[in-house]
Formats: C-alpha cells, sequence, structure tokens
C-alpha cells in the first residue's frame, strides 16, 4: 500500500491493555467487548466452570481450571471503523512481568476497578508503569450491580492515590438492586438500567440537565440526589481537557457493570473517540520511528509455547512499530543480524488464529517460532538499522530446585524446561558444580503454573524442592573464583551460561562483599 494508504489503515487502529486487581472483571468486560465487535454471540463469565463456558480470553488450561488469567492473551476485532487490538493481561501480582512488558506494546490502557474495593495495590503498581510511559488512561468502576463505595469517594481515591485528575463521564443513579441507571455527563442523556436483552434505552436531558418529558425517574429521590452530586462535580471537578487526557494527565472515567452490560458499549464508544492512535516507539539510541514511517518494523514483547497444545507450536507476538507487514517478507532479526522470511504468520483471537496476509502499525500479530526468537528483540525491514529501547525485567526472588519425577523421562522433562522458561515468567539456572536446574520467579504462583503446564503440556511430572528466597546478584567471568561459593551464596550460571551468585540474605551479600571488596556485584536488570 502507498503512504497514503498506509496512514489511513494506521489511523484506525486502537491500541490498549486492560489493567486491574484480580477479580476487578477484567477478563468479563473484555468478553462484552468481543460481543460488540461480533466476534462472541454470548458472553461467557469466568464463573460458569461447571458449564465449560469459559472466558474467551482465557485460554489456557489451567486458567480454565481456577478462574484466573495467568497470561496476556491478544483479541483483535473491527467496531465502528476502528481496528480494535485488546491485550488482557494477568491480574495477578506474581505475573507483573508479563503484564509490565504487555504495557510497552500498547498506546493507552483500561483501567478495571472494582467499584466496592476501590483501588488495591496490583492496580497502583500497573497504574505507575502506564503513568512511567505516559500513555492515556481511562478508568471503568465495574460491579455497579452490587453494592459498592460513593461515587465521590471513589473519583476522591482516584486522585488522591493515584495522583492523576479525574474527568466523570458518566455518573451511576443507585447501585447494587437500586441501580436505576447512568447519568451520562458527556452524552448529556440518562441510559436507564434494564435487562440486558432489552437493549439500551436513553432519556434526553435538556440544557439544565433535567430530563425531557415525564418519566416516574423524575420524582424519584434517588435521581434529585445524583443532580446535586453531578452539580458539585462540574463546578469542582476537574474540567474535560483532551490533551490532558492524551499526556496520561487526566482520566475519564465511566461507571457500569461488565457482567451486565450495563454501560460498556458507551464506554467503548467515548474510548474509541478519545484513545490514540498508534504513536512513534523510542529506539535504544533515544530517536524515535513514526509508525507511517514506510519500512516495516517492530518488537517481541511475549513468546506463548503450546497454545495450541497438540501442535506444540510456540508464537512470538509482536507489535509492529511502522509500516506494513505482508506474509513472506524478509526482515533482519537485529540481535543477530540474521535474515528471516516471516512466511508463518498469524492473527488472534485468544485461542482461535488465522492466517495473517497483511498489519499495518499499531497492529500485535504472531510469528510461529521455531527458536530464532527472545523477548525484546527487533525485527526490521529494509537496510537502516534499528533497535528498539529495552523492556523491562525483573530479578527472580523465590528459587526452587526442580527434577524430573520419572528419570526414564528426561527428554520431555529438559524439552518442557526449555521452552517454558523461553516466555520469561520463568528464569533458568543450573547449579555450577552439578548443572542441576534451578528456576527463578517473582511469585509462587508461577511455580503452580509451571508444574501445572509441565504435566499437562508435556507429560513430565516433576518436584520441586523450596530454596526460599534468594538475592541473585551477577558477577563477571574474570573476576570468578569457584571458591568464593558457600552455603550462603551459592554459585550458579544462567541460560547465557553468565555466573551469578544467589545469596541467603542482605547480610550474607554484604559479607562477601566486604570479603571481597574488588568483586562487582550486579542486579542485572
Amino acid at each position: 500500500m502507498d503512504k497514503k494508504q498506509l496512514e489511513a489503515s494506521v489511523a484506525k487502529r486502537r491500541t490498549f491493555a486492560i489493567i486491574s486487581h484480580p477479580d476487578a472483571g477484567k477478563t468479563t468486560i473484555t468478553e462484552q467487548l468481543l460481543l460488540f465487535g461480533g466476534v462472541v454471540r454470548q458472553a461467557g463469565t469466568v464463573k460458569a466452570r461447571k458449564t465449560g463456558n469459559f472466558a474467551k480470553s482465557d485460554w489456557m488450561e489451567i486458567e480454565k481450571k481456577r478462574g484466573i488469567s495467568v497470561t496476556s492473551s491478544v483479541m483483535q476485532f473491527d467496531y465502528a471503523g476502528k481496528r480494535i487490538n485488546i491485550l488482557d493481561t494477568p491480574g495477578h501480582e506474581d505475573f507483573s512481568e508479563d503484564t509490565y512488558r504487555t504495557l510497552m506494546a500498547v498506546d493507552s490502557a483500561v483501567m478495571v476497578i472494582d467499584s466496592a474495593k476501590g483501588i488495591e495495590p496490583q492496580t497502583k503498581k500497573l497504574f505507575k508503569v502506564c503513568k512511567m510511559r505516559g500513555i492515556p488512561i481511562f478508568t471503568f468502576f465495574n460491579k455497579l450491580d452490587r453494592d459498592g463505595r460513593e461515587p465521590l469517594d471513589l473519583c476522591a481515591e482516584l486522585e488522591e492515590v493515584l495522583g492523576i485528575e479525574s474527568y466523570a463521564m458518566n455518573w451511576p443513579i443507585g447501585m447494587g438492586k437500586g441501580l436505576k441507571g447512568l447519568y451520562d455527563i458527556y452524552n448529556n442523556r440518562i441510559e436507564l438500567h434494564q435487562r440486558e436483552d432489552k437493549g439500551q434505552e436513553y432519556l434526553q436531558l435538556d440544557d439544565n440537565g433535567e430530563i425531557i418529558g415525564d418519566h416516574p425517574l423524575k420524582e424519584d429521590s434517588l435521581y434529585q440526589q445524583v443532580l446535586d452530586e453531578v452539580e458539585l462535580v462540574k463546578e469542582a471537578g476537574s474540567q474535560f481537557d483532551e490533551e490532558k487526557i492524551a499526556q496520561g494527565e487526566l482520566t475519564p472515567v465511566f461507571f457500569g457493570s461488565a457482567l451486565t452490560n450495563f454501560g460498556v458499549k458507551t464506554f467503548l464508544d467515548a474510548y474509541l473517540q478519545f484513545a490514540p492512535a498508534p504513536s512513534p516507539h523510542k529506539m535504544e539510541d533515544g530517536k524515535e520511528v513514526a509508525p507511517n514511517n514506510e519500512e516495516f518494523s517492530g518488537f517481541i514483547f511475549k513468546i506463548q509455547a503450546n497454545m495450541n497444545p497438540r501442535h506444540r507450536d510456540r508464537i512470538a507476538f509482536v507489535r509492529i512499530c511502522s509500516g506494513e507487514f505482508e506474509r513472506g517478507m524478509d526482515v533482519t532479526l537485529e540481535r543477530t543480524g540474521k535474515a528471516l522470511r516471516l512466511s508463518n504468520s498469524t492473527q488472534f483471537m485468544a485461542d482461535t488464529r488465522e492466517t495473517l496476509e497483511t498489519a499495518v502499525a499499531g497492529d500485535i500479530i504472531g510469528l510461529y517460532d521455531t527458536g530464532n526468537f527472545q523477548i525484546g528483540d527487533t525485527i526490521y525491514a529494509g537496510k537502516e538499522a534499528r533497535k528498539f529501547e529495552k523492556l523491562p525485567q525483573f530479578t527472580p526472588e523465590l528459587f526452587v530446585r526442580v527434577t524430573a519425577k520419572n528419570v526414564m523421562k528426561q527428554k520431555s522433562f529438559h524439552k518442557g524446561i526449555n521452552q517454558l522458561v523461553q516466555e520469561g515468567a520463568i528464569q533458568l539456572y543450573r547449579s555450577y558444580s552439578t548443572n542441576d536446574y534451578i528456576l527463578g520467579a517473582v511469585g509462587q504462583l508461577q511455580f503452580e503454573v509451571f508444574k501445572f503446564r509441565m504435566q499437562n503440556e508435556y507429560n513430565s511430572e516433576v518436584e520441586m524442592a523450596p530454596m526460599g528466597h534468594k538475592i541473585a546478584r551477577w558477577i563477571a567471568p574474570d573476576q570468578l573464583d569457584e571458591k568464593m561459593s558457600s552455603s550462603r551464596n551459592l554459585l550458579v550460571k544462567d541460560r547465557q551460561d553468565q555466573p551469578l551468585f544467589l545469596f541467603e540474605n542482605e547480610f550474607a551479600e554484604r559479607w562477601f562483599q566486604d570479603k571481597y571488596p574488588d568483586v562487582k556485584l550486579t542486579a542485572k536488570l
């Protein structure tokens, strides 16, 4: 396509991540958005495990069993003239690293908050990453179908705890069993709450914000209270400012119930109006690559093994940063300088995929990977070399020794470990002297998922011996003497054969530093 067509296609893209604390309803709201996109006919709830009606975005077997999201999934659909790429991220803090990397691949974020609980720790952490990147954030206070906290309190907490200005796009009229509707400030109308199968019904408001014509709601004392609250919000709250939204300094706030599909369409329509199209991406040298640059480029932010367990496939998730992708095109893998032909590509709908012929900047595509790619890799077409900025990495804090339960199944054990660690959630180390496998992770749940997947996907039962919390510190090979290793600072090597010590605690690390003052230790983040 020519430059004009490319610019028009890129301008239609909206790529965002949904972030939240676990159980705030993130996956449920994703389901409803897919419903509007015509991708699913019925939104299955995460709770519906007995019926086998699982959330579309929770494709992994363990997610279906436990009713939680443990890996980011990508969904793509068209709605209102836009091509939408949603990345549904794991809410559990043990999977923060996956979520942090995903946030590097989006242009905006939707923050889902339980209106009964307000801002919870994981929301706060993920918000900081969005703020650091300066990307627009849209807030959806969920679960209005249950009794929750006062809307004024929730908005105040948003500003105080997260330090971001907020603008209420709508306001709840009641909640729980007494939920009557939403006072839509932005569209100057009232969205009535009714059974989902009855569709949406709106009451228009006059210039003074009063209901036009007769309606029982007019006489309701709850409605009169909401009029006072809305007046207060309009006078004392932040002013609507598109520029501040674009810079991530002001968040538009929506109320609704994802479970009953109430307020979700209003949110989606407004989101598409104010969310940004793909923006330039920073390279390691500080320069930026514009999305309408005609030369293709992108980076790999995630690798997933066994999305189709029958085919033992590996998919590298790529955020396209510039130009147009065409199936069969030749690119350069920046890390190795190697030329690759991208003939096997796919677009996503969580667990269902279809071959992709073309895509443009802003899209998330999947490349079938035979072991060429690593998380953080840049790929580009043309002669001008590119390297995008590094993705965040976490140093593990928890460690276990892992062995195969059945010594006769060593082949599947080794294969499973090597494939799963390439996804980046679990780190693999080997003890320096005996070559034993040691796994490191940010949280305990990662080990549970690993164990489950080894058995479920590789038919390999594993035994894990906990080593507890350790402090990982790398050492330059030329400074290493194997005699430095002891029970309090175990010497191991990482996947690149780089040596590091696992210190028992800070005291052990300080003792080592005092004993070897010339040795430089690094956290290697």
